[in-house]
């Protein structure tokens, strides 16, 4: 990478973050920013358009969670990077995060000359975590028992509660303004989490451990 610029997508739902990191990056000719995008359904749809090399996501945005975003472009079998940059280091939002695909992970009170080591680091396909998020990481690795109880999203949780109440997936995304795709995503994770295989199971084992009820 060190001989070629790379190319990025900023996507965070405020705007005056995504006014700062354009200018940061646009300060160094290494860089160039194809483009921005408030929420992660645009987010998708431009990375799969742009092409670029590393997409800088933000987690909680209204316009579509980054987690749900960083899934569907693995999904997609997406080219680029995803580097995580937010201000959120809880096991709630790093796992997930990870789990679903990003190569790096990042706050955003990172120095610059970080987040650009980081940046081409995630280019080139090397992992990146911040100090804090390494060590929430290891202490999950070392409690892998009351791991998935901790690192349930607000949005897997959802799913969950209303598979526990019998809901169909068609149901669940009518609900909760998603798309199937995206339920069956959720539950993806869900299972995994969990150590399940299907609806049922998951729904027994989140009793078990407290998840529910």
């Amino acid at each position: 990478m060190a001989d070629r610029t790379i190319t990025l997508l900023i996507v965070d739902d405020h705007p005056v973050v995504r006014d700062g990191l354009r200018g940061m990056f646009a300060s160094d000719p290494g860089f160039d920013v194809l483009g921005e995008a408030a929420g992660g359904v645009e987010g998708v749809e431009l990375a799969l358009r742009l092409d670029p090399d590393v997409v800088l996501m933000d987690l909680r945005m209204p316009a579509g969670s980054g987690v749900e975003a960083i899934a569907e472009l693995t999904r997609r079998g997406a080219r680029a990077k995803v580097l995580v940059l937010t201000t959120y280091d809880t096991d709630s939002d790093t796992i997930p995060a990870i789990e679903a695909g990003a190569t790096g992970y990042l706050l955003k009170d990172a120095p610059r000359n970080e987040l650009f080591t980081a940046v081409r680091a995630a280019a080139e396909g090397r992992t990146v975590l911040s100090p804090a998020v390494a060590s929430r990481l290891v202490g999950a690795v070392r409690k892998p028992a009351t791991l998935a109880a901790r690192v349930l999203s607000a949005r897997e949780r959802e799913v969950l509660e209303l598979v526990a109440k019998g809901t169909s997936n068609r149901e669940i995304a009518r609900e909760l303004f998603i798309s199937e795709a995206t339920v069956k995503t959720h539950l993806t994770h869900l299972y995994g989490k969990l150590g399940v295989r299907d609806r049922a199971a998951a729904v027994a084992a989140a009793y078990d451990r407290g998840i529910l009820g």
